[in-house]
């Protein structure tokens, strides 16, 4: 690719070959250009309608940078029937070399899948880098796409609060009350950042049955590696010695499947009911419902839970994942199988 068919615009040189007329500087190039950060500059979705309508399409724009809700209805309005989204996350479990995934898998749980964090074999600089980036989170990204008038101080309490209720049940009212500020704020901030791709919301599934159903949503912090940076965790040891170490397996867990088998998330869910009867995660696919249960420990058993959850919503199979080595069945509908052995699962999908 030439260079001067790549624009990153928290770049000088870049902001100032497009200060003259970016429509008429854009549409002298050929190809594949690229155009970084573009959530600096979102009014060049303007331009870019009418390059992409030009009959001739010498060129292809791949667009770059962080999600905001604003940007993406300006990219949509902008450029409907123009543009493909595709959501970029940090390395998953799939994308690991085989000779490394014994180990590796391990590695990406406790330090996550971004690659300044988890490349280095520094575990320190690891450490210290999750942490930079959630202070640039809070104190200049996050502020910058939503346009918050929360201090920097309230959205970092903010991210530390959703790291403690991790796989918990989450009442926006609890946590306004602890932040001093309104339930409404707590809501839209939270969906901004599951716009940002920071948050994963787990929607309960509501079955049909004489029970009274959990309707709470579940909030996971999507890179395990920032969750165990926000709560002081440096290693696997610290992590397994942690009150997290089962809701951070869970969470882990959960973006694995819906990444490595590139799930529809609208089609996943959580389920609970009052009595205590859950099941971590249901996924609607063309074989029926299947349920998955994440459990950190050993050797994982049958719970009255998971029979409960077969009965209550029909369930076609339960597959109960853990850190283990051994895959076994503990009864017709219900397996245990290693997290390094997910990729035997890919015909329930496909």
């Amino acid at each position: 690719m030439p260079p001067e068919n790549y624009f990153d615009l928290e770049d000088d040189v870049s902001l100032v070959r497009l200060e003259g007329g970016a429509q008429s500087v854009l549409d002298r190039l050929s190809g594949t250009v690229i155009i970084d950060e573009v959530q600096r500059r979102p009014q060049l979705f303007t331009s870019l309608r009418v390059l992409a309508d030009r009959p001739e399409h010498r060129a292809r724009f791949l667009i770059l940078g962080s999600a905001s809700p604003a940007l993406l209805k300006e990219s949509s309005e902008s450029l409907a029937g123009r543009i493909s989204f595709i959501d970029m996350g940090g390395f998953h479990i799939g994308e690991l070399p085989p000779e490394e995934l014994e180990l590796g898998w391990e590695r990406l749980w406790v330090l996550g899948g971004f690659p300044r964090a988890f490349l280095p074999a520094d575990t320190q600089f690891s450490y210290r880098w999750r942490l930079d980036y959630m202070r640039a989170l809070a104190e200049r990204d996050l502020r910058e796409l939503a346009e918050t008038k929360l201090t920097s101080d309230q959205i970092r309490r903010l991210l530390l609060i959703a790291a403690h209720h991790h796989g918990q049940s989450w009442n926006h009212s609890a946590v306004a009350a602890t932040l001093g500020i309104t339930s409404k704020t707590v809501q839209r901030h939270m969906e901004l950042l599951k716009a940002a791709f920071m948050i994963r919301e787990m929607t309960p599934f509501h079955a049909n049955v004489a029970k009274r159903l959990r309707k709470a949503p579940r909030y996971y912090y999507r890179d395990s590696g920032l969750l165990h940076a926000l709560l002081g965790l440096k290693d696997i040891s610290s992590v397994t010695s942690h009150p997290i170490n089962g809701a951070s397996w869970e969470g882990f867990c959960i973006e694995q499947i819906i990444r490595v088998f590139e799930l529809d998330e609208t089609k996943c869910y959580c389920y609970s009911v009052q009595s205590g009867t859950e099941m971590d995660m249901v996924v609607e696919t063309s074989r029926g419902m299947i349920g998955f249960e994440f459990k950190a420990g050993p050797a994982p058993s049958r719970t009255r839970s998971m029979i409960e959850s077969i009965q209550d919503i029909g369930l076609e199979k339960v597959f109960v994942i853990y850190p283990g080595h051994q895959r076994y069945a503990l009864d017709d509908k219900i397996e245990v199988v290693p997290l390094k052995f997910l990729e035997d699962l890919r015909n329930l999908f496909y």
